[in-house]
């Protein structure tokens, strides 16, 4: 506590965090700007009438409830997520991409470029099958939702949508480079912390008329806190591989052998997969608006299948879960380069031969705890949403939602952290060296 009492005494800290906070304050103002010729009133009607659920209750909390007020941020984040997805797995495939992600940050810079240029393809898209489906709709409760269709309409709404996803990927950016960093999972957790009041109110309405009773509540929020509990435990929880350096001489002196860990995340890949498979399903689903209703049949089976409460859908985001949990671990931790590191540096596994023997070890411990890590995100994701669901709780209760929350809120404060120790580590020895003065000569 001592530490985050220290904030008021760092400038750039706070300087850090009122920006971060001013980026985030205009990302919900843009939520509530609503696109050109939309009703709000009656679209409003109409979701009321819809219950809100399926994969457009889940699109309207990843988006802080931009989606269900059709404003210029409807689409949110999720179009920079798809396309990320997409060219990381691209780089699997194709050696041009490969290179790039070896050649440090001048690749990185590239690859970004990109994934931008991906976004505005992929927002573009989705924004017409926004447009169509707003459209499909013309009378609710007697108010038309697009008071004049039309192509004039549909083109002002891919323009609107893509540039507000373009506008949401450059706040995001602005929050990593000059923020706190985590912009990209910052503003997530914007959309999803801003639906919480909201998700209350309903809740107490429901138990106001009789639809919840105390116990149910009661043991809705005993299931929160052992969800909560449980992320804080496997996000902390580590596999310490032993690591020995020899002793070594170095001119005159002589070193002692240092006994140190290599230590491996449960859930390397945090709150990542869980995005991911969330933003593909997503996808899919204001694609199909680009067709005919012509096939009812087809149209229902496929909105019941993309329900976020049918086994269908629940199936489908575990495989994507577990899939991605090995997809980015093994971009982000590379079991080759880590023994080849401890090679060159004289550090050895005990009883491990080094080289590709260490590789294999190491690669061995990985795939065993990402294992357990992404069987851990399933259970996390999927098991309260369905609990949720058939209890009828507003949908901001889900595994998702708070994996999302509690995993961006615990990085966060590791940036915090992190900035303060810099902080903390130049002011004793100061921007040109170390301050202390040696004893006055006599």
């Amino acid at each position: 506590m001592a530490g985050w009492a220290n904030i008021g005494k760092i400038p750039e800290l706070q300087r850090r965090i009122l920006f971060t906070v001013g980026i985030l304050a205009a990302y919900r103002l843009g939520v509530h700007i609503v696109i050109p010729g939309i009703n709000p009133a009656a679209l409003r009607n109409y979701f009321d009438q819809m219950g809100g659920g399926g994969v457009f209750g889940l699109l309207n909390t990843f988006t802080g409830g931009g989606f269900l007020n059709m404003s210029i941020f409807a689409l949110g984040i999720m179009p920079y997520i798809t396309a990320s997805i997409i060219l990381q797995l691209l780089t699997v495939v194709f050696p041009y991409l490969d290179r790039l992600s070896k050649e440090g940050e001048v690749g990185r810079k590239k690859i970004t470029q990109y994934t931008r240029y991906l976004t505005v393809v992929l927002a573009a898209v989705q924004g017409v099958g926004i447009a169509f489906m707003v459209e499909g709709y013309e009378q609710i409760g007697g108010a038309p939702i697009v008071t004049d269709p039309g192509w004039g309409f549909r083109i002002m709404t891919v323009v609107t949508l893509t540039a507000g996803t373009a506008l949401i990927m450059w706040l995001g950016e602005q929050i990593t480079e000059r923020g706190i960093g985590n912009g990209i999972s910052l503003i997530i957790f914007a959309g999803i912390v801003a639906a919480v009041p909201s998700g209350i109110f309903r809740t107490l309405e429901q138990y106001s008329s009789g639809a919840l009773s105390p116990f149910t509540i009661l043991m809705v929020g005993l299931g929160m806190v052992i969800v909560i509990g449980a992320i804080v435990y496997v996000e902390r929880a580590q596999r310490r591989i032993q690591v020995q350096y020899p002793a070594r001489t170095v001119g005159r002196k002589m070193y002692k052998g240092v006994k140190t860990s290599l230590p491996l995340k449960v859930n390397t890949s945090g709150v990542i997969p869980p995005i991911f498979a969330s933003s593909l399903l997503m996808f899919p689903t204001t694609f199909s608006q680009l067709f005919s209703e012509a096939d009812q049949t087809w149209l229902r089976w496929f909105g019941e299948a993309f329900n976020p409460l049918s086994w269908q859908y629940n199936t489908l985001y575990g495989v994507l879960i577990i899939f991605f949990c090995f997809f980015y671990t093994a971009v982000q931790f590379n079991p080759v380069d880590v023994a080849e590191n401890l090679k060159k540096n004289g550090g050895y596994i005990p009883g491990v031969r080094p080289g590709q023997n260490t590789a294999d070890y190491i690669d061995r411990i990985l795939t065993r705890i990402t294992v357990g890590g992404s069987l851990y995100l399933v259970a996390v994701c999927v098991l309260p949403s369905i609990l949720m669901g058939t209890l009828n709780i507003p949908f901001f209760f889900g595994g998702t939602g708070l994996l999302i929350v509690v995993g961006v809120a615990m990085d966060t404060a590791s940036q915090m952290e992190a900035h303060m120790l810099s902080r903390h580590y130049d002011g004793f020895l100061g921007p040109k060296g170390p301050k202390m003065k040696g004893r006055r000569s006599r």
